[in-house]
């Protein structure tokens, strides 16, 4: 299928190009402006798959929310993976999905998959089962990878662009929350494997003991006793403060108006700023302006239903870690009781 004269940036070669200059620090002016060009047209991707899993979710007691991938992300992934093609980077466009259950995760899942419609899913099934296949870090959850296709006038500019869906349950959420909250208020960043590796260490102990004790079944550590990872996890908090760190933070209670573009402002000094927007281009706009005035800032464009459901999607620019904190706890005491008693382990 040939590519489209008016492919978002001028070509699938021109943001390639723009892709490698950022990747060698040689960007040019122009190089930015064919990136912000291809960043900016996954809105429509966005707005196409949200429908869709909000139809599908109607009635539903299933979160769903989207997102465009933060500048520094896209950057600092080009620097991380040195053959990443810039045009077929398939998370800058992302939904979000948080479920109560595994089994509730897995059949909506299922559903989606043997929907009919032109957007095709371009990995197997299993390829991003993280829930199967936990990541060393301990992050859990399962993506899957569409590339977009309608057939419209409109659509047909935007056909090859790729979205991310991300399933999630309650419990794997309120681990990937902290993970994020911890690079925002530490020097490192465990979800990268970035920095102080005790952090990346103590969160993937923390995956295991959620998994164990909440969702009966494994994480990065199956081969351990439960025992063994309560300890290799309390050792390192004792060293880190991790759960010290986390409970006192006070989280954000600004209100934001229901079913806004939201552009959500993290400064360096750990303030959250909430910029509401009934008009996504201006939306958009805005989030670019911000991105260059604000260089030093966590700047990402959101959206959700509610307010209660931005604030559940996104709680790591809330600085809310409680539902994380509250299960680690009960966790490490449901297995710590359990080793005493002799039951051995959860699984």
């Amino acid at each position: 299928m040939p590519e489209p004269i008016s492919f978002p940036g001028g070509s699938k070669s021109k943001v390639n190009r723009a892709g490698d200059h950022v990747r060698s620090n040689s960007a040019t002016t122009a190089d930015l402006a064919v990136i912000d060009d291809w960043r900016a047209a996954h809105r429509g991707v966005l707005n196409t798959f949200q429908a869709i899993l909000r139809t599908r979710t109607r009635g539903e007691d299933i979160t769903v929310a989207q997102r465009h991938k933060r500048r520094r992300t896209i950057y600092d992934k080009l620097s991380r993976f040195k053959k990443m093609q810039l045009a077929r980077m398939d998370d800058v466009a992302g939904c979000r999905l948080i479920f109560k259950t595994i089994a509730e995760l897995n059949a909506f899942r299922d559903t989606l998959h043997k929907a009919r419609f032109d957007h095709r899913r371009l990995n197997e099934s299993d390829k991003y089962d993280y829930i199967k296949h936990p990541k060393a870090t301990g992050y859990r959850g399962i993506h899957d990878v569409f590339e977009y296709n309608v057939r419209s006038d409109v659509g047909r500019k935007l056909a090859g662009l790729l979205v991310e869906i991300q399933y999630r349950t309650l419990v794997q959420h309120s681990w990937a929350t902290a993970v994020e909250v911890v690079g925002f208020v530490t020097e490192s960043q465990p979800k990268f494997q970035k920095g102080d590796k005790r952090y990346e260490q103590a969160m993937a102990y923390a995956s295991e003991i959620l998994a164990r004790v909440f969702e009966g079944m494994t994480g990065p550590f199956p081969l351990l006793t439960s025992a063994e990872v309560v300890e290799g996890f309390q050792k390192l908090d004792a060293e880190l403060g991790l759960l010290r760190i986390l409970k006192g933070l006070i989280a954000a209670n600004t209100e934001v108006a229901d079913n806004r573009n939201v552009i959500l402002i993290f400064s360096p000094e750990q303030q959250l700023q909430i910029k509401p927007y009934k008009n996504a281009p201006k939306a958009l706009q805005a989030l670019f302006d911000f991105e260059k005035s604000l260089p030093g800032s966590d700047v990402v464009l959101v959206k959700a239903t509610s307010s209660e459901d931005m604030r559940l999607a996104f709680k790591n620019y809330f600085s809310d870690a409680q539902d994380f904190i509250e299960r680690i706890e009960q966790g490490c005491k449901q297995l710590t009781e359990g080793a005493n008693k002799g039951w051995g382990d959860y699984v």
